[in-house]
Formats: C-alpha cells, structure tokens, sequence
C-alpha cells in the first residue's frame, strides 16, 4: 500500500537517503515501498536533543535511518539505562519503544520516543526545575531565596 504524502511549498522530506525540498506549490504524490520517510518536522539534530529523551529519540531516528541501524543500539541501551536510573516511571514508555525496536518497527519506536519527551516535559514541569540530564544524574536549579 502507498503512503500519500502531501507537501507544504518550501517544506522537506528525508525519503532514504535523498532529501527532497517541495517548490513553490503545495504538491501530492504517493511513495511505494519500504524505505524510511521522516518529515522536516520530526527530524532532530544532535543540538536539539538537549534532554536524555530527546537523545533516546535522536538515538531511535539514527537507527531509522541507518542502512544498519544495529550501530546505533550502544548508544541507545546506555541512554535507556540513564533515564531509567533518574526516572523509574519512564519504564513502561520504554518498554514499548523496546519493543517497536526488537520487532524492527522504527517508526512506531520513533513515535512512541516523541511520547517520551512529553512525559519528561511533564515530569520537568512537577518538579519544578528538576531535569534528566546525561548520565542519569538529575539537576535542580538553587532556590532563588537561597533555600529559606
């Protein structure tokens, strides 16, 4: 079954290893094939993943476009055991990222880790300035009256 992908003018498309910038008109067109698509808005770059679910995603999106996506899963396991360690209640979310990735789902693992950021969002938000930082530490901005 054909994917249908439509295109806003100027907006990008990574399609394998090509990148295709659509032109000055919204343009249609239909892909057959197995072969990793990833829209402009969802591909992230080594300085946007600044949080350690935004690395696990980077890590997955890699893998996904990997001709061997198996050079990635070093990467991606030490990230899983970090955010893990600092945040227990990831574990179920990751869990099912595990899972796309041992059935050989990336895009459903790529999905699945966009769900990860926003629960990390959330778990930053009640904390209160807490955040998941690389190496499972976790780092809590000072009180601003100097924690009186």
């Amino acid at each position: 079954m054909a994917l249908k992908v439509e295109l806003k003018p100027g907006e990008r498309i990574l399609i394998g290893e090509c990148v295709i910038t659509n032109s000055d008109r919204r343009t249609t067109f239909l892909i057959d094939g197995k072969v990793p698509i990833i829209r402009e808005k969802d591909i992230m770059t080594s300085d946007q993943a600044d949080t350690a679910a935004k690395r696990i995603y980077l890590s997955i999106l890699l893998m996904y476009t990997s001709r061997e996506p198996s050079e990635q899963h070093a990467t991606y396991f030490a990230l899983v055991r970090d955010i893990v360690q600092a945040a227990p209640s990831t574990w179920p979310q990751i869990e099912n990222i595990n899972n796309h990735i041992l059935t050989g789902d990336l895009y459903k693992a790529l999905k699945q880790a966009r769900q990860l950021i926003q629960y990390e969002q959330e778990l930053m938000n009640d904390a209160g300035g807490t955040s998941v930082r690389q190496g499972g530490k976790t780092g809590r901005h000072a009180p601003r009256d100097g924690g009186r």
